[in-house]
Parts: C-alpha cells; sequence; structure tokens
C-alpha cells in the first residue's frame, strides 16, 4: 500500500504555526542570509507523485547532477509526512517535498521564506467525495461527512461544495484519521466521506458507493511542489540547478512506456511498498509534470494565481495562520512579479527559473 502524503492532524499543523510566528518571523522584505556550501539534505514522503526522488538516488541520477555542480545531495526519506515538513520548517531539512496548501499553511505561514522551484504534480482524481446511495453532490446537504479535517480534503470538500451551491455549514465534519476512514466508510452509519488513494480506490468499491467530486473537476488546484530554503537557494543556487536535473531526467526515464521505463516505474513501486499494478493505479490519477514547458506553463499561468487565493482564503478561514488578523499577512509572489498577500511580508515564492533552464537546456 502507498501511504498518502496528506494526513495532517489538526494539532500537528496548528504546533507548526504557533501563536506570533507569522507576524514576528515574515517581517523582512526578502530572505535572511545563509552560506555557500557543498551539502544538503532533501526530505520525501511516500506518495507515488514523489517517488522519482529516492529512485533517482538508488539510480544514481542524483550521484550525477550533484556531481556536476560539486555537491553532495542526501535524499532523506521521513515516515511522516507532517514531521518532513514540519523537520523542513525547523531547518533540519534544505529542502522537502509537500503540497501547496501545506507549504502555505507550514513553513509560509510560520514565517520561514520559501521557494517552490518544482512543481512535479496536481492531483487528478487521486482525492475523492464519496457518498453511499447517492450518485448526486447535492444529496449531502444536511449530511456528517467523515475526514481528515484542515486537511486537502476538507479543502476538496468546501470546493466541491461550492461547485453545487452550497458552503462547509450545510454539513457537519466528523475528524477521521485516513488510517481510520476506510473502516469507518465500511460502517452503515457513515454515507459521506472525503478520502485520497489507496483509501479512495478501497471506498469506492464499497457497494452502493460512488465518488460524487473528486480533485478531476479542480484541476491543477491539489499541487505537489519541491520546495527549498529561500536564503540557502540565493546562496547556493547549484542546487536548484541539480535538483531541476535530477526531477526531469528522472521522470523523463518514468513515463517511457518501454522496459527501461516499466523498470523504472517497479523500482518506485517497491521503494513505495506498492505492487507495480498499485503505482501504475496511482499514477493514473496523478497529472506528472514530467515535461519541464508544460510545468513552466503551468507555473507562470493566472491559474496559479486563482488557486492560491482559493487554498489561503481556506486556511485563514480555519485558523490554519496562526496570530494573522487577515488572510493577506501571508505574501506569496509569483513568476512575472506578481504578488498575493503583503509584498513586504512575502514568505512563499513560486520560482519557475530552474525549470525554465531545464525547458531551456541549460542546466
Amino acid at each position: 500500500m502507498i501511504v498518502s502524503i496528506r494526513s495532517i492532524a489538526k494539532a500537528a499543523l496548528l504546533a507548526a504555526v504557533m501563536p506570533g510566528a507569522l507576524l514576528t518571523s515574515a517581517c523582512s522584505q526578502g530572505p535572511a542570509e545563509a552560506t555557500k556550501r557543498t551539502e544538503f539534505n532533501i526530505g520525501w514522503s511516500i506518495y507515488a507523485g514523489w517517488m522519482p526522488w529516492p529512485y533517482a538516488q538508488q539510480a544514481g541520477i542524483v550521484k550525477k547532477w550533484a556531481d556536476k555542480y560539486g555537491l553532495k545531495i542526501n535524499i532523506v526519506q521521513v515516515n511522516d509526512y507532517v514531521e518532513s515538513v514540519n523537520q523542513y520548517t525547523a531547518g533540519k531539512l534544505d529542502g522537502v517535498t509537500v503540497a501547496n496548501m501545506d507549504a502555505l499553511t507550514i513553513p509560509a505561514a510560520g514565517g520561514k521564506d520559501t521557494s517552490a522551484i518544482i512543481v512535479g504534480d496536481y492531483s487528478n482524481g487521486n482525492d475523492g467525495i464519496v457518498m453511499k446511495g447517492a450518485a448526486d453532490l447535492k444529496a449531502i446537504r444536511g449530511q456528517s461527512v467523515n475526514l481528515v479535517e484542515l486537511s486537502v480534503s476538507h479543502y476538496l470538500l468546501a470546493r466541491g461544495l461550492n461547485s453545487v451551491g452550497m458552503q462547509l455549514r450545510d454539513v457537519k465534519t466528523v475528524n477521521t484519521g485516513d488510517a481510520d476512514i476506510v473502516g469507518a466508510f465500511a460502517s452503515p452509519d457513515v454515507k459521506v466521506a472525503v478520502a485520497w488513494n489507496p483509501q479512495l480506490n478501497a471506498m469506492k468499491a464499497q457497494p452502493g458507493a460512488k465518488v460524487v467530486f473528486s480533485s478531476a473537476d479542480i484541476p491543477g488546484e491539489i499541487l505537489d511542489l519541491l520546495c527549498v530554503d529561500t536564503a540557502t537557494l540565493k546562496a547556493n543556487p547549484n542546487l536548484g540547478k541539480a535538483l531541476a536535473g535530477i526531477w526531469y531526467e528522472t521522470t523523463a526515464l518514468m513515463v517511457r512506456q518501454d522496459a527501461q521505463g516499466q523498470a523504472a516505474r517497479a523500482a518506485m513501486a517497491k521503494l513505495a511498498g506498492a505492487t507495480p499494478e498499485a503505482f501504475d493505479s496511482q499514477l493514473s490519477t496523478t497529472h506528472l509534470y514530467s515535461d519541464p514547458k508544460a510545468a513552466v506553463a503551468a507555473t507562470d499561468a493566472p491559474a496559479l494565481v486563482t488557486t492560491m487565493t482559493r487554498v489561503r482564503d481556506f486556511s485563514f478561514s480555519k485558523g490554519l495562520f496562526k496570530g494573522a488578523s487577515s488572510a493577506d499577512a501571508v505574501g506569496m509572489s509569483f513568476p512575472g512579479g506578481k504578488t498575493l498577500g503583503d509584498a513586504q511580508h512575502v514568505t512563499l515564492r513560486f520560482d519557475d527559473s530552474f525549470m525554465k533552464m531545464a525547458a531551456d537546456g541549460k542546466l
């Protein structure tokens, strides 16, 4: 079974964004100073779209690109996703694989200046709202919905409700851990739940169950990123070049339909503790940006600003910007000089420069 990235408990999130941290730590206009270094640690956790990283290490691709730039890059597995993001936020990792909502609500909202340098994929059906005995999301009004509160499942529910003219107040959410949600949905008393794969696949296979809304209905909104400490990146730009080289060489191999591509995916499945069939199933609902030109286009598109506006408004409404008086308190920057929120307090930066180098063959 592939363990999902998106198990973010309420306590972990609120502990990561401590009272006052937002307003006191994010007061500078640019990243703090960092030193030039040659060794870096990049954290990852198990998820279909992030398995290129440990595979690249195993296959020697990491060493190839690190050697090119005179670096040593350690690809570090952290078994718990939240812990990986917290370790990055605490400075124990130089970079981390992270979903867009969590990059915003944990390091960025906590005042850590963070750059998203690779937009790796988006969920294209890996997350969904599943109902028993109903085929229309409109039937959800007034019902209890089991999900991991304050996670992307909660965000997906809000977006789904909005699509049929409802709001979160029109349902009652029941906080349910990702390890328990399949069992909970099997109970006759539970009629609606929101989950991600592999749990979602198990739930929709139950009698009378149907996915009535999924991340495929909001393409490009649940993004999976590689984020790096901005100050570290500024002092060591070759790190960004090496990471981009690693990613695009590996994903180009991963999507090949020949024996080499199949072998690479099988190796990734093994690293994830999954069968090749299960891994391929999750990849089928993951829109992977294996082409750097496509990744640049997605990062530069106005739709990203719209998405991050929705994500930050939802996050603020749920109290995830601890110590902030408005959703604008956490500033974000985008390619072309676009900003969202307080331009003087930017702590999340979508940086397309290394993806562009890959697209232009300049790594």
